[in-house]
């Protein structure tokens, strides 16, 4: 195993060991936003920071966002220096993963003795833990789907001894966990959208769309202005203000495109007209191809 894992990762979907050693495990418990626990992580407990190293952590794109507008990096450079291209094995969708750092205890770069060196704008999983989201595809769930929270107890963690009461709603609000749900269940969706059509490899291209709108809100903005996907796309102009200046916008927007893009859903209204003239391009093409003979014969 890679490395240990806390949280909600974008490839669990279901209740699974994620174990580092026998004692380290998931509670086998589904818990509610009502659920109760006690927990509470500070410097003063023995274990402070020991969760911060061999993690392997996924950063969606709102978590990538904030940690490379909080470093005041591009996408390129964050990459570089704090990243690590991998491919989800259920989905095989390219995502960016954490690097930790080379010392033996494999530590996370932003950690110190002191604590987190980006708390205001830690990753999700650092929010979550020692709490987990996950979300199956249930056909008695609403909408085909069931989200669920769990708990992971680590032997060497110390918080679980404190005395402070949480129920796990009060413990998302407390961590900012319910924007970074928010802003990234979007691309959630999309992932176990591809994961149910099992290990099913789609066109590079696709792969390099979800790829840009994942990670370089810069680029698919100049995506949406520079090319024609205002031509073709009925966005209300509203919304299209908010999107050249709200990085927010233009990832619900960049969501929407891509489930229209890889799945041929209808989340953007294409312009009156547009389909008509598709579809006179590519029967001129086709009577090009054929010299105007059935192509069947």
């Amino acid at each position: 195993m890679k490395g240990k894992k806390k949280g909600m990762q974008a490839e669990d979907f279901d209740i699974e060991p994620l174990k580092k050693s026998k004692s380290d495990k998931v509670v086998p418990v589904k818990l509610t936003e009502s659920s109760r626990f006690k927990f509470r992580c500070h410097k003063g407990v023995k274990c402070f920071t020991a969760c911060c190293s061999n993690i392997n952590i996924v950063l969606p794109p709102y978590d990538l966002l904030r940690l490379r507008k909080r470093l005041g990096m591009t996408t390129e450079d964050f990459i570089n220096q704090y990243g690590e291209i991998e491919i989800l094995a259920k989905t095989l969708l390219p995502v960016i993963t954490l690097k930790m750092g080379t010392d033996e205890k494999k530590s996370c770069p932003f950690v110190t003795p002191d604590g987190c060196t980006v708390y205001e704008d830690r990753p999700s999983n650092c929010r979550y833990y020692p709490a987990g989201m996950a979300t199956l595809r249930k056909k008695d769930a609403e909408g085909g789907k069931d989200e669920f929270y769990f708990m992971v107890k680590e032997d060497h963690c110390k918080g679980f001894e404190e005395d402070k009461d949480w129920t796990v709603a009060e413990w998302r609000k407390d961590q900012g966990a319910d924007l970074y749900d928010d802003m990234n269940r979007g691309w959630m969706e999309i992932l176990i959208k591809k994961k149910s059509f099992g290990e099913k490899e789609f066109p590079e291209i696709k792969n390099r769309m979800f790829f840009m709108v994942s990670t370089n809100t810069d680029y698919f903005r100049e995506f949406v202005f520079g090319s024609s996907f205002l031509d073709t796309y009925d966005i209300p102009q509203e919304r299209i203000e908010k999107v050249r200046t709200d990085d927010a916008e233009l990832l619900k927007l960049g969501y929407e495109w891509l489930r229209s893009a890889m799945f041929a859903e209808e989340t953007l209204k294409i312009k009156d007209g547009v389909a008509d003239a598709r579809k006179d391009r590519a029967d001129a093409v086709l009577r090009k191809v054929y010299g105007g003979q059935n192509k069947e014969g």
